[in-house]
């Protein structure tokens, strides 16, 4: 019985290990007032430290850019100037390329436009492609424009709004908008390492 008690440390950093596994997530433990060791991927307070750290995963050239966007892509981004590098990479991450799209917090469509954007950039059917992404193209030009072509600050706005990036002077501190922006950046440069290869085929290498 004794030797059980004594593996009981080793199941459970197993455990935390599969646990990292699956959920791609740092795993964190403490050992409490009664000497029993807690993990947890979400942590709850400060004694809590990293006993496993797994690797983030990287932007995975296998995503595919479905070829029927691409025209729309490619004519919204010469008609207002924006890379259609950049505007497939915020299509990434804000859809997936999926039109029908919705979000938590309302936004939809490719590019993820807020209905009361879309009205504004007037987009009719926020959920047609053609409409969707030549609103999204044109609302990121007009932040482009706004932050001196600052693509970080107009990305960042993107997410939390141009108010919330004027006012912190900068790339606001929310996790969500700093992820946000370095995910986009990074499908960003791997579809930009393919110059003269088209944005479908880009993608299958």
């Amino acid at each position: 019985m004794k030797r059980f008690w004594l593996l009981v440390p080793v199941l459970a950093f197993y455990c935390a290990l599969s646990l990292a596994r699956e959920t791609e997530a740092d795993i964190y433990a403490y050992r409490d007032s009664r000497g029993v060791l807690r993990f947890t991927n979400a942590p709850t307070h400060s004694s809590y430290r990293v006993v496993i750290r797994t690797p983030r995963k990287r932007p995975s050239s296998s995503s595919r850019f479905p070829r029927r966007f691409e025209r729309i892509v490619r004519s919204a981004s010469d008609r207002y100037g924006v890379d259609p590098n950049l505007v497939s990479a915020v299509i990434k991450v804000e859809s997936n390329f999926n039109p029908r799209a919705v979000s938590r917090k309302g936004a939809r469509g490719l590019m993820q436009l807020m209905p009361e954007t879309a009205r504004n950039l007037d987009v009719g059917d926020i959920y047609d492609p053609t409409e969707n992404i030549n609103g999204g193209v044109r609302h990121l030009k007009l932040l482009l424009d706004r932050f001196g072509g600052n693509q970080r600050l107009a990305l960042a706005a993107y997410n939390a709004g141009a108010k919330a990036v004027e006012r912190y002077r900068g790339v606001p501190p929310f996790s969500e908008t700093r992820k946000y922006v370095r995910l986009v950046l990074r499908y960003y440069r791997l579809y930009g390492n393919n110059e003269g290869v088209s944005l479908t085929e880009q993608v299958k290498r």
